[in-house]
């Protein structure tokens, strides 16, 4: 399976399962939602409701009071509203009041009147001064069938003479619940159809990322490799480096193949050259003549000697991955340092401390004397006369640290980014430049020994390089 078909169904499975509790928990909630509107409805009608029915209930006469009457020709007044696509047609409040004692008075449906409601929650709860509702079955045989009341207190003079209580059936309610739960399960299945068609779009683009990635990586070892690739995200296009720095390696082994080869072809000249001489040598030719071929002989043998030894240094620079490391003493190394170069430090009466230390690392000694011996050339070049340089190692957290410091200059703000650069170089006093390969080399002195070389401008004027050796070489 390709890997970005792999990642649709991967986001398209989050995406799924997000939207599976998203809109199971929206539709959960619509019909709980939807009830306690309704019942927020309830309240204000039904506390309404009590105060018309006040008088209603003090006259002893609630069947043809105020209330009666109203509802009376309520049902007699059909009507007709289209509520957001819902046709209602009917009035489906049910109110019944009830006097102090429970036992209804008045019923908006004439079926109630005279029953004891007392035990009712609604009326039960509303008589000792709480908030009274319920929700009850009309029929036992069919639980759709619930009615939710919601009753108010009838006060007079600050004393519950009764209870109004507003009821209505959830059946009523229903198609509005079904509507919204509709809406939900449509906006759900648009929401899936997008995030489907965005995740097609991005498997699409990441598919022709890669296929131009894998198109150019085959291209690599072509006669005519084809140029950088732009895939257009920050992580293709660090592989399409690598892959770019790839080549430039491939293509420098290559280089360094037919250079070997030239190297080949050109020993051949000198071998061929002391191979006649010693045949001349073999015929045991005047002395004159010996000496002639003699010479030619230490001659070309010089020439491959210089040839042979360049090749050595090349393989070693190339390919050298890692060291054996051993046991270096660091006050020897300091010393050793020091006796090298005491005779530059007299010429410029520069004074050069060693701080005494009883450190021991492990690494290879001929590499971390090279690399510090840069580093300490570099601060006698930029030190002026009668200046001073500090060399110095200490112990950090699970690190060696080796410091040169001198009282130079400092290294200018636009040379900072590319001090490390091969072959770039600043001035020296005397007007100079060095080979540019001293930082360099050390730089990959520390990364043979896992460790890092920084430089830095000191407050008090010239500069501290740190060469930081991390385990296992401390």
């Amino acid at each position: 399976m390709r890997i970005g078909m792999r990642l649709l169904l991967g986001y398209f499975l989050i995406v799924g399962i997000a939207a599976w509790f998203v809109l199971s928990i929206f539709v959960q909630e619509v019909k709980p939602g939807v009830r306690r509107a309704t019942e927020g409805t309830l309240i204000d009608t039904a506390t309404l409701l009590a105060e018309v029915g006040r008088e209603d209930l003090l006259s002893g006469n609630a069947q043809q009071g105020k209330l009666a009457q109203a509802f009376s020709q309520l049902h007699q007044r059909p009507f007709r509203a289209n509520i957001g696509g819902i046709h209602k047609v009917r009035n489906e409040y049910h109110v019944y009041m009830t006097d102090a004692q429970g036992r209804v008075v008045f019923d908006s449906a004439g079926l109630a009147v005279g029953k004891d409601y007392s035990r009712w929650n609604d009326v039960w709860l509303t008589l000792r001064g709480e908030y009274g509702a319920r929700s009850t079955q009309s029929n036992p045989d069919d639980p759709e069938s619930t009615v939710m009341y919601v009753a108010a207190p009838v006060v007079d003079n600050g004393k519950i003479i009764g209870v109004l209580s507003v009821g209505k059936p959830n059946s009523a309610m229903a198609p509005v619940i079904h509507r919204s739960e509709r809406r939900i399960l449509w906006a759900g299945g648009a929401l899936l159809g997008i995030a489907l068609l965005i995740g097609l779009v991005v498997a699409w683009w990441i598919n022709r990322s890669i296929g131009t990635l894998s198109r150019y990586a085959d291209a690599v070892t072509t006669d005519s490799p084809l140029p950088l690739p732009n895939p257009g995200s920050s992580e293709l296009r660090k592989l399409a480096q690598a892959l770019e720095n790839m080549r430039i390696r491939l293509e420098g082994k290559n280089y360094i193949e037919h250079y070997v080869h030239s190297l080949t072809h050109e020993l051949k000249s000198p071998l061929a050259a002391i191979r006649g001489a010693a045949e001349i040598l073999a015929e045991q030719p005047s002395p004159q003549v010996a000496r002639r071929f003699i010479d030619n002989i230490l001659v070309q043998n010089a020439r491959m000697q210089s040839l042979v030894e360049k090749l050595l240094a090349q393989a070693r620079l190339e390919n050298r991955v890692e060291i054996v490391p051993k046991s270096v003493d660091v006050d020897a190394l300091f010393a050793r340092l020091a006796d090298a170069r005491s005779t530059l430090l007299t010429a410029k009466n520069i004074t050069l401390t060693c701080k005494s230390t009883a450190l021991c690392v492990e690494g290879d000694a001929e590499l971390l004397e090279q690399a510090l011996g840069n580093l300490l050339d570099n601060a006698i070049d930029f030190t002026p006369e009668g200046g001073a340089v500090q060399l110095a190692a200490h112990e950090g957290d699970k690190q060696i640290h080796f410091t040169v410091t001198d009282s130079g200059s400092g290294i200018p703000d636009y040379a900072l980014t590319r001090i490390f650069e091969r072959f770039y170089s600043l001035p020296r006093d005397n007007g100079l430049k060095s080979s540019g390969l001293g930082l360099a080399f050390v730089q990959e002195v520390a990364r043979l020994h896992q460790g890092e070389i920084t430089l830095r401008n000191r407050d008090e004027g010239g500069v501290m390089a740190t060469l930081i050796l991390h385990r296992p070489f401390t």
